[in-house]
């Protein structure tokens, strides 16, 4: 009996401290791929992060900014962690298997990894569905263009960059079924010269909207100069292009940053998965220029209150691939696991995806 009791006693011993790891004042510290300067996706998530500094139990946050995606973003995640931060952000695709090699070292520490789809029980990943707002941006995109040829500068040729562009394109295809979106890739998410050569190129053959899926103005900036329009990525940038600027889709990482710092400071932390909708806040679309018609306002924001209701999904058939065979078929749609890995374009895109 003596024996049941301190087995109890041990578990229960266990159990509190395993509760216990995470609730906690908090010391947070965050890997940005890019510059806060950036104006786009670090900057969007520095503004979550000061946000969650706002909360009482959060006693310190620290951010390290231009980190590389490699050995290099493993040393400074290690470092972190070593210096006793306790929640630990990572903030790009490619930080993912190094953010999970130093959770594996540092079961105390609660992790959280952006894009990825990697987990550990004390490394979680976190993501937003930004493609529904490529597909209100496409909307207005389709109904602006002119020319029926579209621009989209693309970064790199993951799930979450073809994904948006999908999605984009079935949002200009919403108004405009005879527009094209032509893709150009840049393989970078902050490098402006290299974006604003793929701009002008696009715009070179006959694109007067263009779109982008990258961390800087530099898009905008090329269709201010030639006097077309464009969508801007991850904040609103029409600071930097005042004339040109459409919409864009934009993050908002406070509700994310803030219900995560809550569960480790209360104890429900888990390592899992999150992938949330339009509907928590996470996804915005900044406000539409007044050179868009009123017409296309009401439409997007029609279709933005039947996302958040959940009376409408994206990806829904008939869809077809850019070939013009069905990619999907009439009366279903795309499970999460496949949006996260899709690996085709929808028809009305022109470009190919690098293996």
């Amino acid at each position: 009996m003596m024996k049941k009791f301190a087995v109890l006693l041990l578990t229960l011993f266990l159990v509190c401290c395993a509760s216990a790891a995470f609730a906690k004042d908090i010391k947070a510290a965050f890997v940005y791929v890019g510059p806060v300067g950036d104006g786009g996706w670090t900057y969007a998530h520095d503004q979550g992060r000061a946000a969650m500094d706002q909360l009482p139990y959060v006693k310190e946050t620290k951010y390290i900014e231009s980190v590389p995606e490699g050995a290099e973003a493993t040393r400074v995640i290690m470092g972190l962690a070593n210096k006793g931060y306790n929640l630990i952000f990572t903030t790009s695709f490619g930080f993912m298997d190094p953010t999970l090699e130093v959770a594996n070292r540092f079961k105390d520490v609660a992790f959280e990894h952006c894009s990825g789809y990697k987990t550990a029980a004390n490394m979680g990943n976190y993501f937003g569905k930004f493609y529904q707002g490529k597909y209100l941006s496409g909307i207005v995109a389709g109904a602006m263009t002119k020319s029926n040829t579209i621009g989209y500068v693309a970064a790199y040729p993951i799930p979450e960059v073809i994904r948006g562009i999908n999605a984009f394109t079935l949002g200009v295809q919403e108004v405009n079924p005879a527009a094209k979106v032509k893709v150009v890739w840049t393989s970078t998410w902050f490098d402006p010269g290299k974006e604003k050569q793929a701009a002008e190129s696009l715009l070179d053959v006959g694109a007067d909207v263009l779109s982008m899926h990258q961390d800087t103005p530099a898009t905008l900036q090329a269709a201010e100069e030639r006097g077309k329009f464009a969508i801007g990525n991850d904040s609103d940038m029409r600071q930097f292009a005042p004339n040109a600027f459409l919409t864009a889709p934009i993050w908002n990482w406070s509700v994310m940053y803030t219900k995560i710092a809550e569960d480790v400071h209360n104890g429900t932390w888990k390592g899992e998965e999150k992938w949330w909708g339009i509907e928590t806040g996470i996804v915005q679309l900044a406000p539409l220029s007044d050179a868009v018609p009123q017409n296309i306002k009401d439409l997007v924001a029609q279709k933005q209150q039947e996302l958040v209701e959940h009376k409408f999904k994206i990806f829904s058939g008939p869809i077809k691939d850019q070939d013009g065979k069905v990619a999907l078929e009439a009366g279903k749609s795309f499970t999460d696991p496949e949006l996260l890995s899709m690996n085709f374009f929808v028809e009305g895109v022109q470009g190919t995806i690098p293996k």
